[in-house]
């Protein structure tokens, strides 16, 4: 919502039109033809449309376009969390199948935890320790420590990277 704070009452309107003209269309977009799941269709939908109160809409040459895309990025990010997600589910579960005398007790994979995080680089730990445990958004983030978008994106996938081939080791 502070991305439409943001916007004049023209910029306001401007939204509300592309958005009445395309709500439809980007809708059957996401569920059609991106095939997405339907509790994250919404989700899609409505992160798309953040985005676009983000621009500057009269800057929209090709709303369509821009709107496809941005929905197509945003589900591309979901499934790659997804599979990050799903690939750390499958290795907590081979780990609990090894028995209690190969894992560690709680209290030691807390402390790995600390001791790999503590290990990380300090810019994307930053940016790892805002978003996991302080539970800041990517633009949060971003904001705090002044820089872009992308920036954070890219340090917090090197962070995960390297959080989780110190855990294989």
């Amino acid at each position: 919502m502070d991305r439409l704070a943001g916007l004049d009452s023209a910029g306001l309107q401007q939204l509300e039109q592309l958005y009445r003209s395309h709500a439809g269309w980007l809708r059957a977009l996401v569920t059609h033809r991106l095939r997405a799941q339907p509790t994250d269709v919404d989700d899609i939908v409505q992160d798309a449309w953040l985005r676009a109160a983000g621009c500057e809409v009269d800057n929209i040459q090709h709303p369509k376009a821009f709107l496809s895309q941005t929905a197509l990025n945003l589900f591309r990010d979901r499934k790659r969390r997804e599979a990050v997600r799903q690939h750390y589910r499958e290795g907590v579960t081979a780990d609990h199948g090894r028995g209690d005398r190969h894992g560690l007790s709680e209290q030691e994979a807390a402390l790995e935890l600390e001791r790999i995080v503590l290990d990380l680089p300090e810019k994307m730990r930053d940016v790892f320790v805002l978003s996991r445990f302080r539970h800041m958004s990517n633009a949060e983030i971003a904001t705090t420590l002044g820089i872009s978008i992308k920036t954070v994106e890219w340090r917090m996938g090197k962070a995960l990277a390297l959080c989780m081939s110190r855990l294989r080791d």
